[in-house]
């Protein structure tokens, strides 16, 4: 699949993968200097780049393992959503879960992001739902 991407700056970095068998394509901070988030807040991260995700397919921008548990900096909506009609720029609301300011620096690797299929639905009002095991149980009705 291939993805058309512009840069909006001359300093954006294109996506790269970490590994031949990566899921998700890492994405570098966009800032001209260090950025400081404060505990418990959140600071939107620009990438520089803009992109055309296919149709049926959604950019899912997750946190990178190091960065969330090294560091306590996620996205703060926990996966991000980038529409396939979605033309702006692409950032990252990374959120410091911590109790000590971190810094971004330009060039980092902030988030990932991975191109996610999905199915396109219709909803249809009815009065009554079909009958299963489990039924109505919901959080840890099924065991454990």
């Amino acid at each position: 699949m291939k993805i058309n991407i512009k840069k909006l700056t001359e300093t954006a970095i294109l996506p790269e993968r970490g590994s031949a068998y990566a899921a998700g394509y890492d994405l570098f901070a966009d800032v001209k200097e260090v950025l400081e988030i404060a505990p418990h807040t959140t600071a939107m991260i620009p990438t520089g780049l803009a992109m055309e995700i296919p149709e049926g397919y959604f950019g899912g921008i997750f946190a990178r393992s190091g960065l969330a548990s090294k560091e306590a900096l996620r996205p703060a909506n926990c996966v991000g959503v980038v529409d396939a009609d979605y033309r702006g720029e692409v950032k990252v609301a990374l959120h410091n879960d911590g109790e000590v300011v971190r810094e971004i620096k330009p060039g980092q690797k902030v988030a990932q992001l991975v191109v996610v299929p999905f199915l396109s639905v219709e909803f249809d009002e009815v009065a009554e739902l079909s009958e299963t095991v489990r039924g109505v149980g919901g959080f840890g009705s099924t065991g454990k």
